[in-house]
């Protein structure tokens, strides 16, 4: 009987182990064939991926010699389908700094694995990004936020039931166990706030959680959240800035509270609330990110 069980176990451990290289070796394909088909379109070697959330596309007009490459043109670049995301990589030169912006990201409930969500930003990484900046569209739990305002996450709480590193790891991307004390990059952060006070936009500093959707929250799950010490809660970012973090990026993420979250006033919250809110905000964040760019650009 010992014999047989450990016979079994062995049999099993080779059986994981061949699933486990076979998962990695798709994976690796799968990016080399992205990579080739951007290749194709494009030789700048971006230093800064950006990420633009829910009716932010407008960042992207500002990008000079840019070359735009529709995300049904990259083989394995999830489609998104959300309102608000345009679906578009566009590469060029935006404040004399080479980057990579993704036009609309796509998110865990529209149906896809947490590998689906994060192959963007494994691409940005394969492409050179050293420095990963977030956008996204959240709801307001501080009281003291309100629609239109711009807060900088310093950090986060997962609350989405999963991690985009389960599975076998890829040592050549990153360790087994990344540290995310600072998740997000307190140097930058600081940059960020300097920025806004030169340029008279108000930039708050908060926590943002993370939910699965594509329901919104109960209002007292806001509450909940609330007593975690969360700011601002949405559907998004979180898995990005696991998977640039395990990548060794810098990362950076402002959210535009878009809405206040549910409970906090009477009225029921739609989507267009959402875009909405995110077009009150994006002057403001256009500006932001280009003062950033310009500030790192001088360093």
């Amino acid at each position: 009987m010992t014999v047989f069980t450990h016979a079994h176990e062995i049999i099993k451990t080779i059986k994981e182990v061949t699933e486990e290289g076979i998962d990695m070796m798709q994976h690796a394909e799968k990016t080399a064939e992205a990579m080739a088909a951007i290749n194709r379109k494009n030789t700048l070697r971006p230093r800064f991926g950006i990420i633009l959330g829910s009716g932010l596309g407008g960042v992207a007009d500002a990008i000079e010699d840019p070359v735009v490459i529709p995300y049904e043109e990259i083989p394995y670049w999830p489609r998104t389908t959300a309102i608000g995301h345009a679906g578009r990589l566009i590469i060029g030169v935006l404040e004399n700094v080479p980057v990579a912006v993704m036009q609309g990201r796509v998110h865990y409930y529209e149906g896809y694995a947490m590998d689906e969500v994060t192959f963007p930003v494994r691409i940005l990484g394969e492409l050179g990004v050293k420095t990963l900046f977030a956008t996204n569209a959240s709801g307001g739990i501080n009281l003291s936020y309100a629609p239109g305002d711009l807060v900088a996450i310093y950090d986060h709480i997962n609350y989405m039931g999963t991690n985009p590193l389960i599975g076998a790891n890829e040592d050549k991307w990153g360790p087994r166990f990344p540290d995310m004390t600072y998740a997000y990059d307190r140097e930058y952060i600081e940059k960020l706030c300097g920025v806004a006070r030169e340029d008279g936009i108000t930039l708050h500093k908060g926590v943002y959680i993370a939910f699965t959707g594509p329901s919104y929250e109960t209002p007292a799950e806001i509450r909940m959240a609330r007593v975690m010490g969360a700011d601002v809660v949405g559907m998004s970012t979180v898995p990005e800035v696991i998977v640039a973090n395990h990548m060794g990026m810098r990362v950076l993420a402002v959210s535009c509270v878009s809405n206040y979250a549910a409970g906090i006033t009477a009225s029921k919250l739609h989507h267009q609330e959402v875009l909405d809110g995110m077009a009150k905000a994006a002057g403001s964040l256009e500006r932001l990110v280009r003062g950033f760019l310009r500030s790192v650009e001088r360093a």
